[in-house]
């Protein structure tokens, strides 16, 4: 049996509203912008929606956006405080919401 070893994923995470979910008034869901730790982004998908649901937060959909090593690959600028986050949830092994965007009708 091999010993993979985790990756941190940045993950967004659209949400509608359920009960007690602490979202602002008249919001109709929001965005998050999660890290989390697993063997495999299937895994850290499935550890970031149960914990969303433990939050009282009805998760939607949840888009993939790869390892650190991948976002650099494909040229993206990582900032310092991202970076540190990032360093968090594997040292952690938990999943950070990094940013909260709350959805609005217009």
């Amino acid at each position: 049996m091999t010993n993979k070893k985790k990756a941190v994923y940045t993950l967004v995470v659209q949400v509608g509203r359920a009960k007690n979910d602490g979202l602002p008034k008249g919001s109709t869901g929001a965005g998050l912008l999660c890290y989390a730790s697993g063997i495999d982004e299937p895994e850290a998908v499935r550890e970031t929606v149960a914990i969303l649901k433990q939050a009282d937060l009805a998760p939607l959909d949840v888009a993939g956006h790869g390892t650190i090593e991948d976002r650099l690959t494909d040229g993206e600028e990582i900032g310092e405080e991202e970076l540190e986050l990032m360093e968090r949830a594997e040292k952690e092994n938990s999943v950070i919401i990094a940013q909260m965007t709350p959805f609005f009708e217009n």
